[in-house]
């Protein structure tokens, strides 16, 4: 298999005196779906902006041969790893297509996405390309933070809590969207808490409970083992 893996081994991370994560090990091969449930509280936003280097972190995590823990956010995102907050951070008053613009990565090779590309995929899009990307409705800046982290080119694309606030037609619409990013050979570490979605498209999943990795499967083994489900991830 070409391609880099992201790889976590006894990662801690902290908050000022916190300690938020205890010992996170996983991994996300190349061009592979993985999903990463459990509860609010569990510490799945804090694994993925320790990746990121947003919070302090101890331990390892490697894409490819390199080691992400002590590096600033946007060397790792040089590296090709691409984040999708859950707040979407969208800039206001610039127009949908100016932010696009401004996830574009410049350099030799020749990026897998183009504006027609996120205009094709998110038609909505294209018909608000001049519109302030502040007025557009929850689903929208939804769908703009996710084709602006894509026009960086990443190798692989984390993404936290995608389907959060979202119509059902729209959560259907980011599936989609996830499954055509697998096609060009892009690795998806998948945060969510709606479990239908994410058992559909991933290959592997993770179950985090109180910092720690408690499940790790498939999700056919996920679907049959009750246990895991009513103690980690039903309400």
């Amino acid at each position: 298999m070409t391609g880099r893996q992201l790889k976590l081994d006894n990662l801690h991370a902290f908050y000022g005196k916190s300690h938020v994560l205890h010992g996170v090990s996983l991994a996300v091969n190349p061009g592979e779906i993985v999903s990463l449930l459990g509860r609010n509280g569990a510490g799945r936003s804090t694994m993925v902006k320790a990746i990121m280097g947003q919070v302090d972190a101890t331990g390892s995590v490697t894409f490819g041969d390199a080691e992400l823990v002590g590096r600033k956010a946007y060397e790792i995102a040089h590296l090709g790893l691409g984040y999708v907050p859950e707040n979407r951070d969208i800039f206001p008053r610039l127009t949908v297509h100016q932010n696009l613009m401004l996830g574009e990565k410049s350099g030799a090779r020749k990026p897998r996405w183009s504006f027609d590309d996120m205009y094709r995929m998110f038609p909505r899009l294209k018909e608000r390309q001049h519109t302030e990307a502040g007025v557009l409705s929850g689903g929208e800046q939804q769908m703009l933070t996710l084709c602006r982290t894509l026009m960086g080119d990443p190798d692989l694309i984390m993404i936290d809590e995608p389907t959060e606030g979202l119509a059902p037609k729209i959560v259907e619409l980011v599936a989609e969207y996830l499954k055509a990013l697998k096609a060009r050979g892009i690795a998806v570490l998948l945060v969510e808490q709606k479990l239908a979605i994410a058992l559909d498209i991933s290959e592997r999943c993770y179950v985090m409970g109180h910092g720690r990795i408690v499940f790790e499967g498939s999700p056919a083994e996920l679907r049959a083992n009750a246990h895991v489900r009513k103690e980690w991830l039903e309400v």
